[in-house]
């Protein structure tokens, strides 16, 4: 990771559960979703669905986190590949969608 994000920022959760632990465990609460085994979703489809989210947010925590379990739910090195490109063309779709509201706003500007 960058220096910018320091792996060493995880040792501060426990001082955001202090400081605030209903938002902390709500979040935490939500996050278990990802990890449920009794779900529809086969779990290595789970994490292949964070991991693409993870490369949408660029959170390089959650692609850590959701690289390694893919990995370990049984994904492959092309699954992954094809995650990518699958967040990359939605992430790609979603700057053309506001392109054209950006082209509707300045038409009505």
């Amino acid at each position: 990771m960058s220096d910018y994000h320091q792996h060493s920022d995880l040792s501060l959760l426990p001082e955001l559960k202090k400081l605030d632990g209903p938002g902390f465990d709500g979040f935490v609460a939500l996050d278990k979703t990802v990890g449920r085994t009794d779900g529809a979703v086969p779990q290595k489809y789970r994490e292949l669905i964070a991991l693409g989210v993870a490369l949408t947010t660029q959170c390089p925590y959650c692609l850590d986190v959701h690289t390694k379990n893919a990995k370990k739910a049984g994904a492959t090195r092309e699954e992954l590949a094809e995650t990518v490109h699958i967040a990359a063309a939605l992430r790609a779709g979603a700057a053309l969608t506001h392109g054209l509201l950006a082209l509707r706003l300045f038409d009505e500007a």
